[in-house]
């Protein structure tokens, strides 16, 4: 079963025992944006992606499900 998103989002924020609003500040978000990610009420922008994928030191592929970690 293929992990989406939303979900590789909210497992690395609980992996790196962060809050939503800890992780918004550490990556030039908002709590709520966070929060609509995570939920998939929002698609992320191209900086979205980069910022999340420096933060966590996962490629893009990963995040968007095109490669495993």
């Amino acid at each position: 079963m293929k992990i989406s998103f939303s979900e590789k989002i909210r497992g690395l924020r609980e992996d790196a025992d962060l809050n939503q609003t800890e992780l918004g500040k550490a990556v030039g978000m908002t709590q709520r944006k966070i929060s609509y990610l995570e939920c998939g009420k929002y698609e992320p922008n191209m900086g979205d992606i980069i910022a999340l994928c420096r933060f966590f030191k996962v490629s893009s592929d990963y995040l968007l499900g095109l490669d495993e970690k």
